[in-house]
């Protein structure tokens, strides 16, 4: 019986990072009002543990307007440039714990836009890192995330940046850049896409290749593990999907001899730990 763990599993740099800032603004600012704009990460055990040390998350720009005092912690996932420009005519105290990867395509998206060019962002709309990438696009931006859409696409300007969401698949990203390309457009394409993300999907589909059964843990929001799940089914008919070992059904091992495990870019080591101990001591 063999159980083989991803070295890539769990917390990435921007995500470490983000936890790390909020812990310490909550520890500075102890009996003072700490929020998070927008969970800072998604992982619900550890959006748990923050509320419990006093921090708690600011679902809307309208609970933003109505602040009145307190620090701001921006998520790992960014902000479109609206809410930084809220806080500081506020003059409410902000944190910004936006991911350097993300932060960098903020800066390019925003240059680019200003240069005349049309923004095109590889990746899923409704995602908090897509609406926050958009939000510093100038007057628009469009958003591709199926073969449909990019082939849809079609817009009176000549030039054409496009950039993705970090935690996107690389290969469809290259897919969706190919059909626009053939469009004839004056195309700049950056590849934005986290190079620990690439990592750890290349890692992912390699151990889901070799084992008879595979785990995929992160929390259901988590786009980066959603990948990571569609990324090892392909490789592996069994795979699993849990948010924590209370979702693993033990029965579905016991007839394999070889299980794979990886795990999402916000998922804490402790719940990781938890699982692939609890599945050595099963098979």
């Amino acid at each position: 019986m063999k159980v083989e763990l991803a070295n890539t599993a769990g917390f990435c740099f921007g995500v470490k990072r983000a936890v790390e800032m909020v812990y310490e603004q909550a520890e500075k600012h102890k009996g003072e009002r700490v929020y998070t704009f927008g969970p800072i990460i998604h992982n619900e055990e550890v959006i748990k543990d923050m509320e419990e040390r006093g921090v708690s998350v600011i679902h809307s720009v309208e609970e933003l307007e109505d602040l009145k005092d307190g620090t701001v912690i921006i998520r790992s996932h960014g902000v479109p440039k609206a809410i930084c420009d809220i806080l500081e005519e506020k003059g409410i105290p902000y944190v910004d714990a936006t991911c350097p990867f993300v932060k960098k395509i903020h800066k390019i998206v925003a240059k680019k836009s200003a240069e005349g060019y049309h923004i095109v962002i590889i990746g899923n709309g409704s995602h908090p890192e897509v609406e926050g990438i958009k939000g510093w696009a100038g007057d628009g931006a469009t958003v591709v995330q199926t073969t449909e859409e990019a082939e849809r696409f079609k817009i009176a300007s000549n030039k054409v940046c496009i950039v993705s969401q970090t935690t996107f698949n690389y290969n469809k990203f290259k897919e969706l850049v190919e059909i626009i390309s053939e469009k004839m457009y004056n195309v700049i394409v950056l590849n934005t896409i986290c190079s620990a993300t690439k990592e750890r999907q290349e890692e992912a589909r390699g151990i889901a290749k070799r084992v008879e059964a595979m785990l995929v843990i992160g929390d259901r929001r988590s786009s980066n593990t959603q990948k990571l799940f569609e990324i090892c089914s392909n490789a592996c008919a069994d795979t699993y999907y849990i948010q924590t070992l209370d979702d693993l059904d033990m029965n579905q091992l016991r007839s394999v001899e070889t299980v794979g495990i990886t795990a999402g870019a916000s998922t804490p080591n402790k719940i990781i730990e938890e699982v692939q101990n609890n599945v050595r001591i099963i098979i």
